[in-house]
């Protein structure tokens, strides 16, 4: 059975390391692991630690009123670190709102990740010099935009032979939740990119709640299986193993950039926090439920086999937990200096181009603020960039 049959056929998790910190070996996807030295796997650890670290202090603003909203991802370090750096920079990237690990991967700097949450933003960075597009709010809405960017990707590669493909082809991954699953766009974009045999690895990180809905009321089976009803390969892996994560993605990306069509790949993980900062799971999920989640930590698993290995001192981590205070300052610093838009900043963001009845609503509130004793009427004029 080839490596693709294996895919097809397989519903069992792929799992390289247990929670115990013991190395496994598996015939498809160790290989794929063969260049992770102790450096990367080091690596992978900082990434996590700093993307934690990261989501607490973002967290902390928004308790404090710095935030109009925070995403946590808590959790699902191992998900998106694992699969964000098997990508390559000409890859490109759709994620929904909770990627911070992911953008970490992609060189996308924290503090401008934060100008959306604080309400001052559309977006916060250039999706088009790191590969990574803005984050989506409406669920499931990136994935048919990433099945058709893949389309054109693979109008683009037409006629480019198996190994410039290998070597220069691009992919395209779309990240979605399982209760974007049951999204109809998560259907549509699917099927789009099967028929079209799309470079797109789908990429769910089935964190078990759909806010306050288990995913065993979405789904009566494994969400790997629904690949089979597309005709493409369907891997489910242990979302909180960085290192198979990271082997599972390397394979799927190999697969869809060679032009044999697309992937879905079902990372199993846990949402440890609120699905928002604005969410109280304690209304929906039991203590016990969240405990029996506690030692499968995809940090604690990670440092327990770089412990045993020999292949870090505490050195490591005491330099590593200043780094993370070190970010998490310059985060807070950038975010709480951002300026502020203009009223005629955000009405000039609605359309790409002068609309009437936007220059008219907009002369309204000039001469509305106007009518106030202490007006400022520079507040509503352009000042600086808001991007």
């Amino acid at each position: 059975m080839t490596s693709t049959a294996q895919a097809m056929a397989a519903t069992d998790m792929v799992q390289l390391l247990t929670p115990d910190g013991e190395l496994r070996q598996d015939e498809v996807y160790s290989p794929y692991l063969e260049d992770v030295d102790a450096e990367r796997m080091r690596g992978f650890y900082r990434d996590m630690a700093l993307t934690r670290r990261f989501d607490e202090e973002a967290t902390a603003l928004q308790r404090q009123g710095q935030l109009a909203l925070w995403v946590p991802l808590r959790g699902q370090e191992a998900a998106q670190i694992g699969s964000g750096r098997a990508t390559e920079a000409r890859d490109y990237i759709f994620p929904t709102y909770r990627e911070h690990g992911v953008a970490l991967t992609r060189d996308v700097d924290f503090p401008q990740m934060l100008r959306i949450f604080r309400g001052i933003s559309n977006g916060g960075w250039d999706p088009r010099e790191n590969n990574f597009h803005m984050y989506t709010m409406v669920l499931a809405a990136q994935m048919p935009h990433a099945a058709g960017y893949a389309m054109g990707i693979q109008r683009d590669q037409a006629g480019w032979d198996a190994e410039r493909l290998a070597t220069e082809g691009t992919a395209v991954v779309a990240y979605f939740g399982d209760g974007s699953s049951s999204e109809g766009d998560a259907h549509e974009s699917m099927v789009f990119a099967a028929s079209n045999q799309a470079p797109v690895v789908f990429f769910c990180q089935n964190n078990q709640w759909a806010i306050s809905v288990p995913f065993e009321v979405q789904s009566r089976v494994p969400l790997v299986q629904r690949a089979a009803g597309y005709g493409f390969p369907g891997i489910r892996v242990d979302g909180n193993d960085v290192l198979a994560v990271h082997a599972v993605t390397r394979w799927a990306l190999e697969h869809a950039r060679s032009g044999r069509g697309p992937v879905l790949i079902e990372a199993q993980t846990y949402r440890v926090g609120a699905h928002t900062t604005a969410d109280d799971p304690t209304k929906y999920r039991t203590t016990a439920e969240e405990e029996t989640w506690g030692p499968k930590d995809p940090l604690a698993r990670l440092e327990t086999y770089l412990r045993g290995q020999g292949l870090v001192d505490e050195d490591f981590f005491v330099q590593l937990a200043a780094d993370g205070d070190e970010m998490a300052a310059r985060v807070r610093r950038e975010a709480m200096a951002f300026p502020a838009p203009t009223l005629a900043q955000s009405f000039a963001n609605v359309y790409a181009e002068a609309h009437p009845l936007i220059r008219e609503e907009l002369e309204f509130h000039r001469q509305y603020e106007a009518g106030f004793a202490d007006a400022d009427v520079t507040s509503i004029e352009p000042q600086g960039d808001a991007r």
